[in-house]
């Protein structure tokens, strides 16, 4: 499972012209979803994006998560992120989760977010979607649960 985490302003994803979710301060963040990918996965990385301590403190210390600011989650499914680019020009997504398994990995994740308690905006998943934001700093974080679960 891959997030790409991005402190923002304000967020909004669009399909077909409409607003399906919008954010004032807080993540967008683009969900991928590997095939080994597990609802266990989904939970450890929810946890830690959460406890992220990237905002500023009063000291101008980054220090803070995202409850301690108040913020906001606008969560895009993007299984893009499972790009492999290693043979000639053309992506491959064979190392992405078929849609029916991540497509419920998705809606667990948007569902463990607003159990956690945070407003949650999400755009529709295998749609094209229009995602427009403010990016502070800009900050950028990738979370690979690959990487940080081994």
């Amino acid at each position: 499972m891959k997030f790409v985490i991005q402190i923002a302003e304000d967020a909004k994803v669009e399909v077909n012209n409409k607003v399906t979710g919008s954010i004032d301060k807080g993540y967008m963040v683009l969900v991928g979803i590997g095939p080994d990918d597990t609802k266990e996965i989904a939970d450890k990385m929810v946890k830690k994006m959460l406890g992220l301590r990237i905002f500023p403190d009063e000291n101008d210390k980054i220090n803070l998560n995202l409850n301690q600011v108040g913020g906001e989650l606008l969560l895009v499914s993007q299984f893009t992120l499972y790009a492999d680019c290693s043979h000639g020009n053309r992506p491959s997504f064979v190392n992405a989760a078929k849609p029916d398994l991540a497509e419920n990995l998705y809606n667990y994740v948007v569902d463990s977010c607003r159990n956690a308690g945070y407003k949650v905006g999400t755009g529709i998943f295998g749609e094209e979607m229009k995602v427009t934001f403010s990016n502070i700093g800009p900050f950028t974080i990738v979370l690979d649960s690959e990487e940080i679960f081994k």
